[in-house]
Parts: C-alpha cells; structure tokens; sequence
C-alpha cells in the first residue's frame, strides 16, 4: 500500500470545512474550561478555544499527554461537565447534560461487580423498560460481536482485564447510541491484550459505524484507529493540529509496518517528545 503522499496536517476544523452541515454530528465551538481552585491557588485552565467539527460516523482519536485536557473536553460532550465557555452541539443542538445517544466507555471497566456478563449488558435496555426477551436477545448478539459468547454468565471478577473491557464495549453499545466515548479504555491492560483490543474496536466500530471519540496518549493506537487523528497541546490544552489517516477500513495488524504508518508515527513522537519529557 503506498499512502506516503497521504498525510495532511491542516489547521484545526479545516478537514471538515467542505461537509455539510448534516453531516456534522458534533460542532465542538472555542471550548474553555477553567477549574476555581479553593483558598490561594490560581485558577487552572484545562482548555483554552477548543473548536473541533466531527462528522456522523467518524472515529477521533484525541491524542496528547496527560493533563492536556483530552477527557475533560470528552466529559464535556458527555454531558458529565459544563464548559467554561464556548458550546457543543449534536447534530445541532447543546450538550447541557448526559443522554442515551451517547455511551462511555471507561479506563476502569466500570461494571456492576455482582451482575453477570448478560445482566451488565442488559442494564441499560432493562432501564429503557425493553422487555425481557427483546433483551436478553440484543445482549447475545453483542457479547458474540465482543467475542464473549460462552462468558454469558461469568461474574467480572471471573474475567480477564481485556475481557471486563469488552463487556464493558458491550454494554456501552447496548442502547444503540449515535456516539460512543471511550477515555484510555486500554489503559490499564497489558501491551499483548491492548494491542489485540486495538483491534477489536476497529472492527466493532467499523460494523457497528458508530461516531467515536477515543481518548488516548499512545501515538501508535490513535494512529491505527481513527479516520482522524485530533493533537492536543500541554495544558491549556489547544487543537495544536490534526492528522487524516488514509488507511483501509477494516483495520488489520499489518497496517501497523506500512511506510505511511510507521513514518507518521515517527513524526508525531519526534515532533511531541519534547513536551511530553518536560510535562511527564
């Protein structure tokens, strides 16, 4: 595959500037946020006129270091935060708080320790009053697409890390939401079973087309999911620029020795190296 000529950097919102606007699913428009410290300490400003537009099944990968402000500006299109100033809208309208339309995936697994695989995944449809067979149907058919089947009835202490996280996947895309969040959900997984899920999300994703904004400080797993790849900077964190990614769908462990793969790689740790040293 030869995409060397394929990279592009352009200035923030620029990739999306010929979309329509119905195309649009999320309008992020000069986001701020700033966090009152209590007693003497100033004020720290986590984000600083983020402006970002993300189309209808499009997956972001928000890269950057920590303490950039990549999950505080995903807890804000969550609706778990409000921003400081600035707005975002889906598919015109503004997040003021949470909604069914958008599911989090999270670093913890996040699961309910005393329900089983099938009742995790059918926490959500039972709360919507789904009736039981509808459910526990819709259950099946995910926990087959999260390559579970047979872990049914298996509590999460009876799993693996990365089988917990594709539960948690499951149950996430339960409800059927238009986008779905994911803030480091392979964090806390070895280098083996994180690479193997890397894999996994981007065939989900890409049979589930799903809109999906992932948070994530590995250059190699932003570079391998996303149709674009969203730099932040050093706190306040900024859209410092953006990297379309030419790849194939779906997404194979090869891509990972393509040229264009490797050399943008490459790039993106030379160039964020520096400040990543200085921050961490």
């Amino acid at each position: 595959m030869n995409t060397s000529t394929a990279l592009k950097i352009p200035a923030s919102g620029d990739s999306v500037a010929q979309t329509s606007a119905s195309d649009i699913q999320i309008d992020i428009s000069h986001v701020g946020k700033v966090y009152q410290s209590q007693g003497t300490d100033a004020p720290v400003t986590a984000l600083d006129g983020v402006s970002l537009r993300i189309r209808r099944g499009e997956f972001i990968s928000l890269l950057g270091p920590s303490g950039c402000g990549k999950s505080t500006l995903l807890n804000i299109v969550a609706g778990f935060q409000s921003a400081t100033s600035g707005q975002i809208l889906q598919n015109g309208r503004k997040i003021t708080k949470p909604d069914p339309s958008r599911t989090v995936v999270f670093q913890d697994y996040a699961l309910f320790g005393w329900m089983t695989v099938q009742q995790n995944v059918e926490f959500g449809l039972k709360a919507k009053g789904m009736p039981k067979a509808q459910r526990a149907e819709i259950a099946r058919s995910l926990i087959a697409m999260v390559q579970l089947s047979g872990f049914e009835d298996k509590f999460p202490h009876q799993m693996s890390g990365g089988m917990k996280q594709r539960a948690a996947i499951a149950r996430a895309l339960a409800p059927d939401p238009d986008i779905l969040l994911m803030d480091e959900p392979f964090g806390a997984l070895d280098a083996q079973t994180r690479v193997l899920l890397q894999e996994e999300i981007a065939r989900i994703s890409s049979e589930a087309k799903k809109t999906v904004i992932f948070v994530t400080h590995g250059i190699d797993e932003a570079v391998f999911l996303a149709d674009r790849v969203v730099v932040m900077s050093p706190r306040p964190g900024r859209v410092r620029n953006e990297v379309l990614v030419p790849l194939p769908r779906p997404r194979t462990a090869d891509m990972r020795s393509d040229p264009w793969f490797v050399s943008t790689v490459k790039d993106l740790w030379e160039t964020l190296k520096p400040e990543w040293q200085k921050g961490e």
